[in-house]
């Protein structure tokens, strides 16, 4: 069974824009986990507009009451300090030692994540081989973001990492654009599915995030071997529709075997 990580991000931003504590972060993630969600996600970014330093703390504290949830914390490795009071990512990183760091090429007042990494320029190769080596000491499993380029997955092998996340937006912008049987869509199915099957045969686990939802999650983890999704921005929305437990159920259901 592909297992599912629910990203908190947008629970924070909305909690943030009246500076309280409501929506409770903590709490959302406890109703998360008791849902059956396999492990919670953070993307804690240098403006704090949502996630805050603090958060990343109180959530390893939660996750210290349940067996086997794992945590992965994801973000931009040479991301530093800043006067927000940001520590730096790779700060949080050894502070914390979570089960899964997954590393975004993201910059820092990017809205959301949009691309995978550029490994062909080689200084871009040797400064995330060593961000890699580094967070290793640390004992944490590292995932790489990265698009479904076989080449660019390689290179990923090459670094050391135990992951990659397919950065799954283009397939589904494809699918809202044109429908799930599309031409447009099939295709690019066909490519996520190659990328998988390659990292899969080089010894790469394959994670995949962004824009997945009720609507494609079922077909894409179906094409393809996918050990975890990593869901936020849809599936925080659907929960103001459907409440957070029976939303982290729907999207549980879709990734069940029998489901599939």
């Amino acid at each position: 069974m592909t297992k599912l990580s629910v990203n908190v991000n947008k629970i924070a931003w909305l909690r943030n824009a009246r500076d309280g504590n409501r929506p409770d972060l903590v709490e959302s993630a406890r109703t998360i986990i008791e849902a059956g969600a396999h492990g919670i996600t953070v993307h804690p970014r240098p403006d704090q507009r949502h996630i805050r330093r603090e958060d990343v703390f109180d959530l390893r504290d939660l996750l210290t009451e349940f067996k086997n949830i794992e945590y992965n914390i994801e973000g931009n490795p040479s991301s530093g300090p800043n006067e927000t009071g940001y520590p730096g990512f790779l700060y949080l990183i050894e502070k914390i030692a979570p089960d899964q760091c997954t590393l975004v090429p993201d910059s820092e007042n990017q809205l959301t994540s949009d691309h995978g990494w550029d490994l062909t320029h080689d200084e871009t190769f040797t400064i995330v081989r060593s961000h890699v080596r580094h967070i290793h000491d640390h004992d944490v499993r590292v995932s790489l973001f990265i698009d479904p380029v076989e080449d660019q997955i390689s290179r990923a092998k090459e670094l050391g990492c135990d992951r990659i996340e397919l950065y799954t937006g283009p397939w589904a912008e494809l699918v809202a654009e044109h429908g799930i049987d599309s031409d447009g869509a099939m295709q690019s199915l066909q490519k996520y599915e190659r990328a998988a099957r390659h990292a899969e045969k080089i010894g790469l686990g394959v994670n995949a995030g962004h824009d997945l939802n009720l609507n494609n999650l079922r077909r894409f983890v179906r094409s393809a071997p996918i050990s975890e999704v990593s869901i936020g921005h849809a599936l925080i929305a659907d929960a103001l529709e459907l409440g957070m437990g029976e939303t982290v159920r729907s999207y549980l259901e879709l990734l069940t075997p029998t489901h599939l």
